[in-house]
């Protein structure tokens, strides 16, 4: 038996998942779903087909030339085109649930991942309708200059949050008509090939001169790179659907991947046009070029206005389906009022919270300012789903069986690409950007959140722990400075380590662990099945981490030695077993036992006597050593004493206290060799404010009890009951006799 893994899930998200497979299941959804044209292809192709085709692709073939404008487009798309294949090989593997990338990141790499990137991508994409709403009014006021800009910007919020309200159906049913009026409006531009003169000189690359708003002071690849990358982004859209899609396995990667390609035919297309018909310096000066040089100027107008108004909407859609997602995992404050849909699966009440951080921003009248930021998360989150890939593709989990395969070197690409370009971007809005997820998921650790589904951190980190195992064991030499206190402890009744917690606690902190094995047979099986895991999770609040197994054999010393044969090779073996001491003879015999074996297994051994043990504030740590075999020298380490000083020391320092080192004189006429002895043990183990005594004999080892919070001894090879029972009377206190196992070195 093990340690319990079942989740504390939240009922939410819990009911979420059984709902949405349910729906899948039974085709009964209670909702209506949309399909890959519908739900993916239209919004994905509308959000790329934006602002910048219309208004600044002639400008980047100005600068750049053709062959320029050429490489810009491909490297943009080539990073885009890889998060896609990412985005859409992780979604044939999983069960993606509501919330697009969040589910898709949160689901691999865990929910405090998830959040931390879901939070500013939500953020992200409901600025970004303010945005594309100022966009929008760019180009109504070209029509109308003597329109109102504030009322033009509150009239478009009105429309498009009327139309979000109303349905997603409808938004998707308005989006066709958009769809149109782009697909006319490009082949008003293609049309116009039968109308210009062909005549003049191509730039095939260009001097990069800059903008007239800089007064054409010249800039460098990059710069043009950096103004055309938004236009490749966009490929959430419809991925943002995801909980709202009849079949999300295949309708993201088909949807998503046709609209990439189709929007990188179409830039591809609209440089070469641009190059071959129509001069470089009016590139550089006339921004609506494709306007005045379409066949027909009011389609291109309008597809522009259509594009903006799109992509508002699509985002003004697929925003609140994130916003309920992190509210379905208790994510943010109030989360339960923000997954609540209506009869028809509306997010309602997310809806009219982005609809408030959209008028806000839009009061604000210029965001400008941040604009690199919002991209900058929408960036991270795109490197995010290539890493997610990537890891689940190099720890070849049996559960990573995608039916779209990809190359490994297409995260990878997708991965370098998404950081390279933020950095190419905006440095600065890059690192703040990457400064707000760690924040974010700082938090999002600390609120210990409970996730509804497993995530494959286990076995990144597994796979990262049987590498190091790997290395550590073809490393040769000794472990000494490696060394930590691992503790086995034998439980035969939960309410024994109740009592000795703290002591446990103190000896493993801060960097051991505790595993509690639990001896039973029939008669306390539950009693242990149920008290251990409460064990285990007390220490685990207390920052140690601790595990718990249960053995069932016939006796407690065959019971333990099972344990021991077992644990011996453990991907983390303990150091040492924590014994209490035993109170009969019959108990002598299997602690002896027990000690032989912990002394084959090559662990030390700790024999604890004493009752309930709760550290006294002012009480001191006293270490008794007896004289060394060789006698008062200092070697490389102390002999037999290495683990019990070092326990020593480690209480010392967990309860800031005073630690008394007593010399037992064996022999007469050694005082000063003891005493010698002890300081260059101090000395070299580099512990501070040691008190030193000298014992003659058993007697002068008793000290005030008042002052004492426990005495530790040294334990030989050969256990003699008798003479630590005459040693626990002399104490007067708890006392702790410690056998070493071999690899500690408390002068290392």
């Amino acid at each position: 038996m093990t340690e319990d893994s079942k989740l504390d899930r939240p009922a939410s998200a819990e009911q979420a998942v059984q709902k949405e497979v349910e729906e899948k299941i039974t085709r009964k959804p209670s909702r209506k779903l949309f399909g890959t044209f519908s739900g993916v292809f239209t919004p994905t192709l509308l959000t790329i087909l934006g602002v910048i085709m219309y208004l600044r692709v002639g400008w980047v073939v100005g600068n750049a030339g053709l062959i320029g404008a050429l490489l810009i487009i491909s490297l943009a798309f080539a990073i885009t085109f890889c998060t896609g294949l990412s985005l859409s090989s992780i979604t044939t593997n999983i069960r993606i649930g509501t919330g697009g990338a969040f589910s898709v990141i949160s689901q691999s790499l865990g929910l405090e991942v998830g959040g931390s990137v879901g939070i500013p991508l939500y953020l992200a994409q409901a600025l970004a309708v303010s945005m594309y709403i100022f966009g929008f009014r760019a180009g109504w006021l070209w029509i109308f200059p003597d329109h109102s800009p504030v009322l033009v910007d509150l009239g478009t919020f009105a429309v498009l949050f009327t139309i979000a309200f109303i349905s997603t159906g409808l938004a998707f049913k308005i989006q066709y008509v958009i769809l149109v009026t782009i697909i006319v409006s490009l082949i008003s531009v293609g049309a116009s090939v039968f109308t210009v003169s062909w005549g003049q000189d191509v730039q095939w690359w260009g001097a990069f001169p800059g903008s007239r708003e800089t007064s054409f002071q010249g800039v460098d690849f990059w710069v043009v790179f950096a103004v055309f990358f938004p236009a490749a982004t966009g490929i959430m859209a419809g991925a943002n659907m995801s909980g709202d899609l009849d079949n999300p396995r295949k309708s993201i990667p088909v949807g998503t991947l046709a609209a990439i390609g189709i929007c990188f035919v179409v830039y591809i297309l609209l440089a070469v046009w641009l190059a071959l018909s129509v001069p470089t310096e009016e590139l550089l000066n006339n921004y609506n070029v494709m306007i005045d040089r379409a066949v027909w100027g009011p389609a291109v107008l309008a597809g522009l206005l259509g594009a903006t108004f799109s992509s508002a909407l699509s985002s003004l859609v697929g925003s609140p389906r994130i916003l309920q997602a992190l509210g379905e995992h208790k994510l943010l404050p109030a989360s339960d009022w923000f997954t609540v849909r209506t009869a028809k699966g509306e997010p309602r009440n997310a809806l009219l919270l982005t609809g408030t951080i959209v008028l806000a921003a839009l009061m604000l009248r210029n965001l400008n300012a941040i604009a690199p930021l919002i991209t900058m998360f929408f960036l991270i989150t795109y490197a995010t789903i290539n890493v997610v890939v990537l890891i689940e593709q190099s720890l070849k989990l049996v559960s990573f069986r995608p039916l779209l395969r990809i190359p490994r070197f297409v995260p990878i690409i997708g991965t370098a690409g998404c950081l390279f370009a933020m950095f190419i971007v905006n440095v600065v809005f890059g690192g703040i950007a990457i400064a707000v997820v760690i924040a974010l998921h700082t938090y999002l650790v600390h609120k210990r959140i409970k996730a509804p589904f497993g995530d494959v951190r286990s076995g990144l980190f597994t796979a990262l722990a049987e590498w190091a195992a790997g290395k550590v064991a073809s490393l040769a030499g000794p472990r000494e400075k490696t060394w930590k206190a691992n503790l086995l402890v034998p439980v035969e009744d939960s309410r024994d380590i109740v009592n000795v917690f703290p002591l446990l606690r103190d000896i493993a902190r801060p960097n051991g662990f505790v595993r509690l094995l639990g001896l039973t047979g029939d008669r306390n099986y539950d009693e242990m099945t149920k008290n251990l895991p409460d064990l285990t999770k007390k220490f685990k609040e207390d920052q140690i981490f601790s595990t718990w197994t249960v053995v069932d054999a016939a006796t407690f010393s065959d019971n333990l030695a099972a344990g021991l044969e077992a644990l011996g090779g453990a991907f983390f073996r303990s150091s040492m077993i924590f014994l209490s001491f035993p109170d009969s003879s019959q108990r002598e015999e299997k602690i002896h036992r027990i000690i032989q074996d912990a002394r084959k297994n090559k662990l030390g051994a700790l024999l604890f006597s004493g009752e309930e043990f709760a550290h006294s504030a002012g009480g001191i740590v006293h270490f008794i050593i007896d004289r060394p075999d060789d006698g008062w020298r200092i070697g490389v380490d102390l002999e037999k004493a290495d683990l019990a000083f070092l326990l020593a020391y480690k209480l010392k320092r967990n309860w800031k206290t005073g630690m008394v080192f007593t010399a037992f004189l064996s022999k007469a006429g050694e005082d000063q060799q003891a005493l010698e002895f002890m300081e260059a043990v101090v000395e070299l183990a580099r512990v501070p404010n040691v008190e030193f005594r000298l014992a003659s004999s058993e007697k002068e080892l008793q000290m005030d009890s008042g002052d004492t919070a426990i005495t530790i001894f040294s334990m030989s090879n050969e256990v003699n009951f008798r003479e630590m029972h005459k040693r626990i009377q002399l104490a007067q206190s708890n006392c702790l006799f410690v056998m070493d196992s071999g690899w500690e070195n408390a002068l290392a």
